[in-house]
């Protein structure tokens, strides 16, 4: 028997040897197929009404809550390293029930949003993150009946009135993450009707009731005060024909991109999304994820730098054309 098949190769030909193009980082890199871009990064930033200086978040070593002035130097270092946007997050002095602030044109965000248009509107794209978690004293996405319980159809004119503030505040894209029905289609006729036909939707499509967004709730001071989120988040063990059906949904309702949230723990989901649509696929590699490994690289248990490049890659690998990261920045200086 020739040498090549006893080997496992076809007879009369020599045995394969996939190690060839591994050899040496240059090769690596040339042969590689899937490659991360600063431009394909998104950076989270937060900013709190009423400080005068950072906060940092302990659960998130290395974020803080932003002053309108610090928001301003981050999102110029951003845009230095290449990054390709940002999305906002506020936090207001006052909240109540119905979220007031979050459509005040005197409203954190919208000041805020204001500057970093100013700032450095020409370099990136800036969102903003379209919800009243944030705002509501209660830390539910929408407003409230009676009974306690989030009322769809009543959170949907908020969302509309969030939109158009976000827009005439100079947004370059709004996020809608509240996981209500008929969200985008709500937003979208405000917008249109507003005067803003050409603000893009990225439509959190596929989010999930999640335990890795508890970092975040510490950062934008959203925790629910009762209950919690699973009754408009999507359920965890349910298969991606569910994701499907709700991106489905929001492309019918003018979504012009998609996101899946968060991003290591659903790259099956993110896979079949980036497969079955013909619109740019956004992921989110959100708090829980990040501070996993900040705490693991704190006790010298894992390569840092490395962990953090092999959980991008494998993002972008599963299909993500954009995601969201707080080593955005960091990432992208590395990879100029």
């Amino acid at each position: 028997m020739p040498s090549g098949a006893a080997a496992g190769g076809a007879v009369g030909f020599p045995l394969a040897r996939p190690r060839r193009l591994r050899r040496g980082g240059a090769l690596r890199r040339l042969v590689s197929d899937v490659r991360l871009h600063p431009a394909d990064l998104v950076l989270p930033l937060f900013v709190k009404e009423g400080i005068d200086t950072p906060a940092p978040i302990p659960s998130m070593p290395g974020v803080v809550q932003h002053t309108r002035e610090s928001l301003r130097k981050a999102a110029v270092e951003a845009a230095r390293a290449g990054v390709g946007g940002l999305i906002l997050f506020g936090i207001p002095a006052d909240k109540d029930s119905r979220g007031s602030a979050a459509d005040d044109s005197s409203g954190i965000v919208q000041l805020a949003l204001a500057d970093l248009v100013s700032e450095v509107g020409d370099d990136l794209v800036i969102m903003t993150d379209l919800c009243l978690d944030e705002y509501t004293d209660h830390g539910h996405c929408g407003l409230l009946t009676d009974k306690g319980e989030v009322d769809n159809d009543a959170t949907l004119e908020r969302y509309g009135s969030i939109a158009l503030a976000q827009a005439r505040a100079g947004a370059h894209v709004v996020a809608p993450s509240g996981m209500m029905d008929g969200q985008v289609g709500a937003i979208r006729t405000a917008l249109d009707g507003g005067g803003f036909p050409d603000v893009p939707i990225l439509a959190y499509s596929a989010k999930y009731a999640s335990a890795f967004y508890g970092p975040f709730r510490d950062a934008a001071e959203c925790a629910p005060q009762f209950g919690d989120r699973a009754g408009y988040q999507q359920d965890p063990a349910r298969s991606a024909v569910e994701a499907l059906r709700e991106v489905t949904l929001d492309l019918a309702e003018g979504a012009d991109a998609v996101m899946v949230k968060p991003a290591l723990a659903y790259l099956d989901v993110l896979r079949v999304v980036a497969d079955a649509v013909d619109v740019p696929v956004a992921a989110y590699q959100v708090s829980g994820e990040y501070a996993m490994v900040e705490a693991a690289a704190a006790n010298g248990w894992i390569d840092r730098e490395r962990v953090i490049a092999e959980t991008l890659i494998a993002i972008r690998r599963a299909g993500a054309q954009i995601i969201l990261s707080y080593w955005a920045t960091e990432v992208a200086q590395r990879l100029r």
